[in-house]
């Protein structure tokens, strides 16, 4: 089925990506808009990106959260219907969105996660990873009753629908917040497989070393209980 991306505004929080960032761009299906949102980049991101047709907002302020939000804001500023939120280390194929925007287009659904609990390459999903995962996704079903398989980046959502969840969260709590909110406000949610691949270069911000990755699962595990109230 082909499906219309042109209402579409795809949103990509970038910390120091300029070697990915070109692969995710290069492999983006025609959209609305592109918003990479430079969450202060000591690299070239932000120049990267805009040679590579990216519409580029800075969020000095660092956190993924806040970097979200930035793109959010333009994208529900320029009219867009459904916003994407994507990673920029190609780890997903921006050519599988149609999968995620799809059933929101149909109304079948007003957010379409990316599931990558049973896609994902070796070593794409860390140990850590997929304890934090399985944590949190184990907390939110104790509270809501609902079961999520998992807490991936990759995600798309009605513009109207996100913009009343009145999102707050400036870090890695973010997707749990949505998670959750999502819920509350019933909203009908849907998960659907998506590749994952190993990250083209660099590591990452969440599992590129076990420190990170445990502050990852700390902030994640803090939000899931700050946002079930």
């Amino acid at each position: 089925m082909t499906v219309d991306l042109s209402s579409t505004a795809v949103v990509i929080p970038a910390l120091n990506e300029a070697e990915s960032i070109p692969f995710v761009l290069k492999d983006m299906p025609a959209v609305g808009a592109v918003y990479v949102v430079d969450n202060g980049s000591t690299d070239d991101t932000a120049a990267v990106s805009q040679r590579h047709g990216a519409t580029v907002l800075s969020e000095p302020n660092r956190g993924y959260g806040r970097a979200c939000l930035k793109g959010i804001q333009a994208a529900h500023a320029e009219g867009f219907a459904v916003i994407v939120i994507l990673d920029g280390d190609h780890s997903f194929r921006p050519s599988q969105m149609a999968r995620l925007v799809g059933p929101i287009l149909c109304d079948q659904a007003d957010m379409v996660l990316g599931d990558r609990t049973r896609t994902a390459e070796p070593g794409a999903l860390t140990l850590p990873q997929r304890f934090g995962n399985a944590v949190a996704t184990r907390m939110i079903h104790a509270i809501s009753g609902h079961r999520y398989r998992d807490m991936g980046p990759f995600r798309a959502i009605r513009t109207s629908s996100l913009v009343s969840l009145d999102m707050k969260d400036p870090n890695f709590g973010w997707n749990v917040e949505m998670q959750l909110k999502a819920l509350r406000a019933g909203l009908r949610v849907l998960e659907v497989d998506v590749d994952c691949r190993n990250r083209v270069a660099g590591a990452s911000k969440i599992s590129g070393n076990l420190r990170s990755a445990a502050r990852c699962g700390v902030l994640m595990m803090a939000a899931t209980l700050r946002y079930a109230r």
